[in-house]
């Protein structure tokens, strides 16, 4: 693939150069809105998280002070870029770029990205954080293709366009030879499908399911003792675990979920000390991949975009918390429905 990629850039007859960034974009930053006035809808809010394309959820329009962008570049304070082809709302603690003189396609878009990416990879952090005014104003350069000294946006363009032939034949190779290319559904899994379309579902409250959830307790990074007890705090990298620990902490059932300052939920199947930005939800005496169902239901419930820097998620959110389960005739929690559809599932994934 490498030789590909050097040939074509041979081919083209590609020189590379430096361009500042203030004066390739035009470079904003987002919005603090209320997040009670925050409502569930469509348009993507675009955070600091490093997951999903920096999505933390959906939210409606009509938000006050909220602004919206269409087709952009985000970097957040980590120096974490992530193309948006889609129209978007963006936090405070992003930065957006849109070129100056031409429209992104997808190519150019996945291209610079890519890019900026390379450029900031390991130089910003929480001490030391990514502002608009640095994009702006202090000279950051980026290297770029260029053809007679002009930015080759159409060598962006066939180099997307070879990764993507090459991904693809990958792709289908794997498929031709796992037998996978024209798979079948089986009468099994058609039939879960199907089942699952007359499924009931019903709305329940949280703490009146487990009772009050548990906040963690402070542990400063300075006072941490190594060990072998996972110390979980708020984040999505390693599954959001920041250090092994033997200090004297609480120590949480396994078989319990997470739910960190920004409602991302996570399931622990270990047992684990918690910081003040987790609350602990307790379903330890649930069947595991019930548990897994639930830990889904309350992530897409808590992290709809409603949490982030300005307004954190506690413990007291996750008690007022509302989800939605399966229900039995008698309107409570179909727990052997859950725990048969998340088992078969589980099964079918790891073979």
């Amino acid at each position: 693939m490498q030789q590909q990629l050097e040939q074509l850039e041979k081919d083209a007859g590609i020189e590379w150069q430096e361009f500042e960034i203030g004066e390739l974009f035009d470079v904003g930053t987002g919005s603090l809105i209320d997040n009670q006035q925050a409502k569930k809808g469509e348009i993507p809010r675009i955070s600091v998280q490093v997951t999903n394309n920096g999505i933390i959820g959906y939210l409606n329009e009509h938000i006050e002070n909220a602004k919206y962008l269409k087709n952009f570049l985000s970097v957040n304070f980590f120096g974490i870029s992530f193309y948006h082809p889609y129209r978007a709302s963006v936090e405070m603690k992003v930065h957006t770029l849109k070129l100056k003189d031409r429209e992104l396609t997808h190519a150019t878009g996945l291209f610079l990205s890519t890019t900026l990416n390379k450029k900031f990879k390991d130089v910003y952090s929480y001490g030391n954080q990514l502002s608009s005014s640095k994009l702006k104003n202090n000279g950051i350069k980026i290297q770029l293709p260029t053809i007679n000294n002009q930015i080759s946006y159409e060598f962006m363009e066939k180099f997307i366009a070879t990764l993507n032939a090459e991904r693809f034949a990958t792709l289908n190779a794997y498929l031709c030879t796992t037998g996978l290319k024209d798979y079948q559904l089986t009468q099994t899994e058609q039939k879960a499908l199907d089942e699952l379309e007359d499924i009931k579902w019903g709305e329940f409250n949280l703490q009146q399911l487990y009772g009050r959830s548990q906040r963690g307790r402070r542990l400063k990074s300075a006072d941490r003792i190594c060990g072998n007890l996972p110390f979980v705090t708020a984040g999505e990298a390693n599954m959001g675990i920041s250090a092994l620990v033997s200090n004297d902490v609480q120590v949480f059932n396994s078989n319990t979920i997470t739910i960190d300052m920004f409602g991302s939920a996570k399931y622990r199947n270990y047992e684990y000390g918690a910081d003040d930005h987790v609350a602990v939800v307790h379903t330890q005496n649930l069947p595991k991949f019930a548990v897994i169902f639930i830990t889904t239901a309350i992530h897409k419930s808590s992290n709809a975009g409603q949490f982030d820097y300005s307004r954190n998620f506690y413990a007291s959110d996750a008690d007022e918390l509302s989800i939605l389960l399966p229900i039995k005739a008698d309107h409570t929690p179909d727990y052997p429905y859950i725990y048969g559809n998340t088992h078969q599932g589980h099964a079918k994934s790891s073979h």
